[in-house]
């Protein structure tokens, strides 16, 4: 299956990484993420590049909890910038904007997530297990 990310969505899920990262010349973000987020951040970066080929379930999964970890963070910098200065200020601006897309992704991974189970519910008769949710394929 085939996540679609356009630009400004890929450049702001980018950005969140390389905040929960703390990426040298990154603004670290002010949320301290889990463990489990943080490690599937650095998995997920390199591969922020557009289109995200998902093959398997546990992947999805794994994309979605790093997502889930770039948001968190993103919203957390996005209310700090509100409060250190005014909803209209250019940084609030664009704070909501990456905050917006990169939520906008994980919107879409939990809508994909629902089709994946579906199918493998669908195909096998019963509710993805680990076994299936890492060995059923999705072909994009």
């Amino acid at each position: 299956m085939i996540l679609r990310c356009n630009y400004e969505e890929t450049q702001a899920l980018r950005h969140g990484a390389t905040a929960v990262l703390g990426i040298e010349g990154a603004v670290p973000c002010s949320i301290e993420p889990s463990l489990e987020g943080r490690f599937q951040v650095e998995t997920l970066l390199p591969r922020l590049t557009g289109d995200l080929s998902l093959q398997t379930l546990v992947e999805l999964r794994n994309v979605e909890v790093a997502v889930r970890t770039i948001v968190e963070c993103l919203e957390a910098e996005m209310k700090s910038v509100v409060v250190q200065s005014h909803p209209g200020d250019e940084g609030a601006v664009d704070a909501y904007f990456e905050f917006a897309h990169s939520f906008a992704v994980l919107s879409r991974i939990s809508e994909i997530r629902g089709h994946m189970e579906a199918m493998i519910e669908l195909v096998t008769g019963h509710r993805p297990d680990e076994e299936t949710a890492r060995t059923f394929q999705f072909p994009d």
